[in-house]
C-alpha cells in the first residue's frame, strides 16, 4: 500500500476525541467497498468536527476505508505492521491511536466481512421528496401528491478484492402505497424486536 493514500489521514488530528476516530474507522470499515461513496449525513457530520470542507473529508473516509480493506484482506495483524503502513510524516500519537483502534476491531470486522460475501446487496443510503402530478391520462390524478424515494444500493463483488457497484434505485409511492408499505416495515420491526428480545432471553 503506498503511503501517499494515507497523507489524508491527518486531518484526524484535528478531532476532538479519540472516540470519534474510534467511529470514523468503524464507518470507513462499513463503506470499505462503497467506491469512493459515503452517505452525506456520515460527511457532514466529520466536517462539522473536523471543521475541514467536505471534499477534504471524502478523502479522509477513502484513506480510511483503503486501510481498513487492506488490513483486513492482505492480512495484516500486528499493530507494528499497521503503523509502518502510515506516511513517516503522521503524527506518533495518531499512528498508535488509529493501530490500536484497528487491532481491537480486526477480528469482528474479518468476521463481518467473511459474512457479507454470501449476504444480498447492501442498501447504502436513501433520500425522498414529495412530488405533485402535474399531467396524467386520468384528470382526477393531475393533483395528486406522490413519494419520491432514491435508494443508494450497493451490489455484492463478485471477487474478494473487487470494488462493488453502487446503483441508486428511484422508486414512486401513492399515499395509498406508502401506508401499506409502511405497515408492513412497521410488522417487520415488531418482528425483529421480538427474535432480539427472545435471543436475549436465552444468552442470560
Amino acid at each position: 500500500m503506498e503511503a501517499e493514500t494515507l497523507a489524508p489521514l491527518n486531518l484526524l488530528m484535528k478531532a476532538k476525541s479519540k472516540e470519534f476516530v474510534s467511529r470514523l474507522f468503524h464507518e470507513a470499515f462499513r463503506f470499505r467497498n462503497s467506491g469512493g461513496v459515503f452517505p452525506k449525513a456520515i460527511v457532514d457530520v466529520t466536517s462539522e468536527e473536523l471543521e475541514v470542507e467536505r471534499v477534504h473529508v471524502v478523502e479522509l473516509l477513502k484513506a480510511a476505508s483503503a486501510l481498513v480493506h487492506y488490513v483486513i484482506f492482505e492480512d495484516v495483524s500486528g499493530g507494528k505492521d499497521i503503523m509502518n503502513l502510515f506516511p513517516s510524516d503522521l503524527n506518533d500519537k495518531l499512528k498508535q491511536l488509529a493501530a490500536k483502534i484497528i487491532v481491537e476491531n480486526l477480528e469482528s470486522w474479518k468476521a463481518s466481512a467473511a459474512g457479507q460475501q454470501i449476504s444480498l446487496p447492501q442498501l447504502l443510503d436513501f433520500d425522498w421528496r414529495i412530488d405533485v402530478k402535474t399531467s396524467a391520462s386520468n384528470f382526477s390524478r393531475l393533483a395528486m401528491p406522490t413519494c419520491l424515494l432514491q435508494l443508494q444500493v450497493q451490489d455484492l463483488p463478485s471477487q474478494v478484492d473487487q470494488v462493488p457497484n453502487v446503483q441508486n434505485v428511484n422508486v414512486e409511492f401513492s399515499r395509498e402505497t406508502l401506508d401499506t408499505m409502511l405497515d408492513g416495515l412497521g410488522k417487520i420491526r415488531d418482528q425483529l424486536s421480538s427474535v432480539a428480545a427472545r435471543t436475549s432471553a436465552a444468552e442470560s
